[in-house]
């Protein structure tokens, strides 16, 4: 995994997310993957943007998501590409959700428990402020309390 400078070709952030850093940096993440190990390294190469730091990515899928997130560090984005995608949020103990079609986005606001459904085929683009991000299993309507462990220290 490598931070890419000035990086003037096409970049496919299905595979390949930008980070979005201090001093308005966009940096292509080359070698990205996720699996701890890639998520570690990515954590301590952009360390120094702390919560400010963002992942700009896309998600393909079809069918329910399988985990509950909450990025603690600041709001995330979520933007319908295409398809239909439902998330479903935990604000403050009060669940709700919102469906989007292609161009409808969403904020998940800082520290609320979400997760993703898509309805058929669907794309979403995200921008996540990922440090200290945590993953629970889905097991039910709604994030269990103190199940799972955090999630890598993420930007």
């Amino acid at each position: 995994m490598r931070l890419l400078d000035n990086e003037h070709n096409a970049v496919d952030l299905r595979t390949t997310p930008v980070h979005l850093g201090l001093g308005s940096r966009a940096k292509p993440v080359e070698g990205f993957a996720w699996d701890p190990e890639v998520l570690q390294a990515y954590s301590a190469a952009v360390a120094a943007d702390g919560a400010e730091g963002r992942t700009v990515a896309i998600f393909d899928g079809d069918g329910p998501g399988d985990h509950w997130e909450r990025h603690p560090a600041g709001d995330e984005l979520v933007v319908c590409l295409s398809g239909s995608v439902t998330v479903t949020r935990d604000v403050d103990g009060v669940p709700g959700s919102v469906v989007l079609g292609p161009g409808e986005a969403t904020v998940n606001p800082a520290g609320a428990w979400h997760a993703v459904d898509m309805t058929g085929p669907a794309s979403i683009l995200t921008i996540t402020a990922g440090l200290g991000t945590d993953h629970r299993p889905r097991t039910g309507t709604r994030p269990a309390g103190n199940v799972g462990t955090p999630g890598p220290q993420a930007p």
